[in-house]
C-alpha cells in the first residue's frame, strides 16, 4: 500500500533526523533507525493512518498475506478502541502509535489520553449473554491475532503493545 505523501500526515514523526517517508521506511525495513513514532488526533482518519504504517511495517518485514493481515486488522482494533473508548472522539486528546521491527519481532504500541482500562474487566464476547452485543471483540480479535498483547496503564490512558514474532513459517516464501 502507498502511504500518502507527507505520511503520517496530521502527526509528527518524532524520530527528528529523516523526514516521515523516511523514518516509516526506515523504520519498517529493520535499519538502525528502527522506530517511528507519532500523535495523531482522536479520529477515524488517524485510524486509517495507523492502519496503513502497520500494513507497511508488516509487508516490509516480508510477513506472508495471513500474518500482514492479522498485525494490520489488530492495530486498526487498537487505534479504533484507542479513539472510540479511550479518548472518544475528544478533539484535545491524541492518540500516539509507535511502530517496530526489532528483526525478530514487529512491535505496535498505541496509547490512548481516556480514562484507563483495566483488561481483567473486558468481558468475554463468546460468552451467551455477549453473543449479541454490537461492540466487545475488538480486545478479544487482537489477542486472538498477536502473538503477544501487553496493557499498560499511564494514568490518564492506556497503552496497548502488539507483538508479532516473526517466525519462517510467516514469512512469503523466497522467489
Amino acid at each position: 500500500m502507498k502511504l500518502p505523501p507527507g505520511f503520517p500526515g496530521r502527526g509528527e514523526a518524532t524520530n527528528a533526523s529523516y523526514a516521515p517517508e523516511e523514518a516509516v521506511r526506515n523504520a519498517v525495513s529493520g535499519s538502525k533507525a528502527g522506530k517511528l513514532v507519532f500523535s495523531l488526533g482522536s479520529t477515524m482518519e488517524s485510524v486509517g493512518e495507523v492502519e496503513a504504517a502497520a500494513e507497511k511495517l508488516a509487508t516490509e518485514a516480508g510477513l506472508d498475506e495471513d500474518a500482514c493481515f492479522h498485525v494490520t486488522v489488530a492495530a486498526r482494533e487498537a487505534a479504533l478502541n484507542a479513539v472510540l473508548h479511550g479518548n472518544e472522539y475528544d478533539p484535545a486528546k491524541q492518540i500516539t502509535a509507535s511502530f517496530e521491527n526489532t528483526g525478530k519481532s514487529l512491535i505496535v504500541t498505541i496509547a490512548d489520553e481516556g480514562p484507563g482500562l483495566d483488561p481483567e474487566k473486558i468481558p468475554d464476547p463468546r460468552t451467551p449473554e455477549n453473543l449479541l452485543n454490537s461492540t466487545g471483540r475488538g480486545i478479544f480479535l487482537i489477542r486472538s491475532l498477536m502473538d503477544e498483547v501487553h496493557f499498560r496503564q499511564l494514568h490518564p490512558g492506556t497503552e496497548l503493545t502488539l507483538i508479532k514474532h516473526l517466525a519462517a513459517e510467516d514469512r512469503k516464501p523466497e522467489s
